[in-house]
């Protein structure tokens, strides 16, 4: 059930992007409010990143005889019978399956297929042999907020976000998954409790006292992960950000609190950090460790999670004084700074290599790159941030390559762009227009086609941009039409 979503991780860790997200709320009498939750940000998401990874293909192994494949009802007796579960667990999760399973032949349309994929992830995990009894709090809790929202709560757009009463959890809707914990989301509005002051410190301990038996038994340690598939990776499976962003909430807990409890836990959730994928996000280069966004794809490299992931390293080791978290940091911090300068494009800031940010992650990422100017002085990051902030004003360049062309012939127009825009160009003979269009494109050496002029000819090229930020250009050029070679 391999399903690519438009958009996974909610950004909640810098301040200066964050605006109240709209939550629905579902109350015990199965109606849906709307609030604003001021503590949960939006609207930036992280999109898909653009190199999935490759799942090699192993060759084929000699033929064994087959086994029973193993089920959630085998997998719960298993745990059962070799005492990792008690018999209360056993019964109330069996319970909370098959009553799942049953409601789906009494739902229709979204609902059904809504509820039916998470019972159906559920049911791969067993399969897989992945259903440990770790993971169990946070799958049956899963299974069972789906059940109570698809059989009572209202249909849902996509993205929205949702909380339950007397939870400070905070859920997604994902189209074809169902309700979904946001792990980031969740712990951004930890960090947010804790800036907001005293007053909502007991908000923020309820909201850990919830979240912290939800992580799972992984890389030798204790990790916050996520259940649904996502653009070739399959549950279960983590992120480096996500991750990073609990260690800062616990550390901030414990200086609201001065309860060593938190950093303790924060210290059983580093070892995911010194792993490989696909149990860890830790990827060793020449220079140190890359942190990664996703287990599932090495290969990626998204440069603000791995500055936030940075950044909750730092926050726990000065915290903490822990000097596993500090080597972390700076062996990250080593691989992060020479990385840095290859996604300043020198007009606007890259998400991954190749592919620009938008507004948002333009921000977001000018703003970690401040903070770690602030918390290192390094000049690569206090460079790049001034480089990034500025563009923000800059306007968009727009060279016109193409000056001739022949008659009744596809023309393609090219130019070069130096920024993500909206790009509008304008051809015309005379005082009439023959060809007009825009779209929005990325940097680099693009084109538009124009049909075939049937008439030779000088032609006015005129052509526009407009950036993210509302910067605007223009340009004027020719077009000579002939008929000839």
């Amino acid at each position: 059930m391999r399903r690519s979503l438009l958009a996974l991780l909610a950004v909640a860790a810098f301040p200066a992007t964050a605006t109240a997200a709209p939550v629905l709320v579902l109350g015990h009498d199965g109606r849906a409010r709307a609030e604003n939750d001021p503590f949960v940000t939006g609207p930036a998401i992280t999109p898909v990143p653009a190199m999935a990874a490759r799942i090699a293909k192993a060759a084929k192994p000699p033929a064994k005889p087959k086994r029973p494949q193993r089920t959630v009802a085998s997998e719960l007796s298993r745990m059962l019978r070799s005492h990792t579960i008690t018999t209360a667990a056993y019964r109330q999760d069996s319970a909370s399956y098959d009553k799942a399973v049953k409601a789906e032949k009494h739902l229709t349309g979204t609902r059904r297929t809504e509820l039916t994929a998470v019972t159906e992830t559920l049911h791969e995990i067993a399969a897989s042999g992945a259903l440990t009894a770790s993971r169990l709090p946070a799958l049956f809790l899963t299974l069972n907020q789906n059940l109570r929202w698809w059989t009572t709560g209202p249909l849902l757009v996509s993205g929205q976000r949702i909380e339950f009463p007397g939870s400070q959890l905070v859920w997604e809707y994902y189209p074809g998954q169902g309700i979904q914990l946001q792990v980031l989301g969740t712990f951004g509005k930890a960090d947010g409790l804790f800036t907001a002051g005293p007053s909502h410190y007991a908000q923020l301990k309820s909201l850990l006292a919830q979240m912290i038996p939800l992580a799972a038994k992984r890389a030798n340690g204790m990790t916050w992960e996520y259940y649904f598939s996502f653009d070739g990776g399959s549950p279960p499976w983590t992120s480096a950000m996500s991750q990073a962003t609990g260690l800062e909430a616990l550390t901030r807990a414990f200086k609201a609190t001065g309860n060593e409890y938190y950093l303790n836990t924060a210290r059983r959730a580093l070892p995911v950090f010194t792993r490989p994928p696909p149990a860890g996000v830790a990827v060793k280069t020449g220079r140190g460790i890359r942190f990664l966004q996703y287990t599932f794809a090495p290969s990626v490299s998204i440069i603000n999670a791995f500055l936030q992931t940075l950044i909750g390293l730092d926050d726990y080791a000065l915290e903490s004084d822990n000097p596993e978290a500090m080597r972390l940091f700076e062996a990250g911090n080593a691989e992060a700074m020479a990385e840095v300068p290859q996604f300043d494009t020198g007009a606007w800031s890259l998400y991954q290599p190749g592919v620009e940010d938008d507004l948002s992650y333009h921000e977001l990422v000018t703003g970690f790159l401040a903070q770690l100017c602030s918390m290192t002085a390094a000049s690569v990051y206090c460079t790049t941030a001034k480089h990034f902030k500025s563009y923000e004003k800059t306007p968009p360049t727009l060279k016109l390559l193409t000056t001739t062309a022949r008659v009744r012939k596809l023309i393609p127009v090219r130019f070069r762009l130096s920024k993500i825009s909206q790009v509008g160009i304008v051809i015309a003979h005379g005082a009439n227009t023959v060809f007009e269009t825009s779209a929005t494109l990325p940097y680099g050496v693009d084109h538009f086609t124009v049909p075939a002029l049937k008439r030779a000819g000088t032609y006015t090229v005129r052509m526009s941009a407009t950036d993210l930020a509302g910067n605007f250009a223009r340009i004027s050029g020719t077009l000579q039409v002939t008929s000839h070679r």
